[in-house]
Parts: C-alpha cells; sequence; structure tokens
C-alpha cells in the first residue's frame, strides 16, 4: 500500500472531451472513469473564477479527478469555462462574466447525459457556485444535487439564492473557517432566503483549500454525499 499524497494520480480511464455550446462555442475538458466497471455516480466541477487564475486544474479539482474514480466509484468531468486556457487546451468565446457561463453549464450536463454518466451532482468551487446558484435551478430536474465549495455570493443575488428555497435536491455549501470572502456566520446569513441549504463549516480552511489535510476533507465530503459507502476515503492505495 502507498500512501495518497498531493502528487498520487490513481489509475481511472481518463479521455480528452470537447462539447458545444447552444451558442456555438466549444469547450475542452477531461472525463475520468473508474477502470473497468461502471461508475456509481457523476461528479460534474465548475471552477474557480478564470479572471483569478481559476480552470479545471485548479488543485482540488485535478486532485478529484485523480483519486474520486479509484476511491470512490465516482466519475468525474471537470472543463475550462469558455476563454480559459488548461494545459488540456483552450475552451473558445471569452469570459462572461457568470452570465454567459450558463450556457456551458448547460453544455457540460448534455454531455453528461449523453454519455450515459449515472447520477450527475453538480460541484462548483468559488466562481463555480455562483455559476450554479444563478443559472442552475431550473435544471435540477437533470441533476441528483450540488456542492458548493467556497462560495462567494458576490454574483448571486438573494433572489438568485431563495429561488433555491424549495429545490426537491440536496445543496450543500462547504464554508472554509477562515473564508477570506465568505466566512461560516456570513454563509448562513447569505443563504437564510433558502434554508434548506446546508452550511458545513471546515475548521481551519480557508477560500482556496490549502493543504492535503483539507484537500482531503472535501474529497470525504463528495463522497459522503456521492457514494456513501466510501466514506471516508482511504489514506492509502495499492499501487
Amino acid at each position: 500500500m502507498a500512501l495518497i499524497t498531493s502528487t498520487t494520480v490513481l489509475p481511472a480511464t481518463r479521455s480528452d472531451v470537447s462539447f458545444v455550446t447552444d451558442d456555438g462555442v466549444e469547450l475542452v475538458g477531461e472525463l475520468s472513469l473508474p477502470e473497468n466497471h461502471r461508475p456509481m455516480a457523476t461528479a460534474l466541477f465548475l471552477h474557480p473564477l478564470p479572471t483569478a487564475g481559476g480552470f479545471m486544474d485548479s488543485h482540488v479539482i485535478r486532485k478529484a479527478s485523480w483519486r474520486l474514480p479509484a476511491l470512490a466509484d465516482i466519475a468525474v468531468l471537470r472543463f475550462n469555462f469558455r476563454g480559459v486556457t488548461s494545459p488540456r487546451g483552450t475552451s473558445g468565446g471569452s469570459f462572461g462574466e457568470g452570465i454567459a457561463e450558463a450556457h456551458d453549464l448547460v453544455a457540460a450536463l448534455q454531455f453528461v447525459h449523453e454519455q450515459g454518466l449515472p447520477t450527475p451532482w453538480l460541484i462548483g468551487w468559488s466562481f463555480g457556485t455562483e455559476v450554479i446558484l444563478k443559472h442552475a435551478r431550473p435544471l435540477v430536474d437533470q441533476i441528483a444535487g450540488a456542492i458548493l465549495l467556497s462560495p462567494p455570493l458576490h454574483r448571486t443575488s438573494a433572489e438568485e439564492v431563495a429561488a433555491w428555497a424549495n429545490s426537491p435536491v440536496p445543496v450543500t455549501a462547504l464554508v472554509p473557517e477562515f473564508d477570506e470572502f465568505l466566512p461560516p456566520a456570513a454563509a448562513t446569513a447569505g443563504f437564510s432566503p433558502a434554508p434548506s441549504i446546508e452550511v458545513v463549516p471546515a475548521e481551519g480552511a480557508k477560500h482556496l483549500w490549502v493543504g492535503e489535510k483539507y484537500t482531503k476533507w472535501v474529497l470525504d465530503q463528495i463522497a459522503l454525499r456521492l457514494n456513501p459507502p466510501t466514506y471516508p476515503l482511504p489514506d492509502s492505495f495499492g499501487l
């Protein structure tokens, strides 16, 4: 058995993918699947703010693709929003201030369904949470739930939050104790128009989840919701 560290890449079937939005923008990404068997659930990741360096390789998302297929039987789709570049390539279009990215969300979710992937969850980080809160409410019949990592609530209005008050799917906000933008007390107040949104504080963490301890905590929380029998994820793996 080998200890899982920040650089560990576990076995999975990984494929470069692309898909086109309904406004004609080609987006690039990667699909990571468990080897040799069907996933139990699907994590569709929406990355942090592009103008602050966010992309499909932002570390928690990259590590999710490295670990969750092998450790939790979870398929991981990660992609670059419009206008964003990563080692995988550059998505077409240009940054849409969280508005045009509605098309990106719809296209990514459509791709998940076209691939026949089961039980899709939306998982946003920072800016990605804004895209979910602003645009995913009409899509809840297509998802099993949503997880919001470090939600800043910068671009989301109280009315948009309130639209989630009667959501038929679970929504959880994972909020770092020392988040620089929206710590737990402020998050509880910000989400008060939708009391069913669960706010879970992350002791000691900051907005960027720096440190293996906090990455592991986030991935554990994802596993708990998407495939509960795999929680908590192991610290080692037989390579």
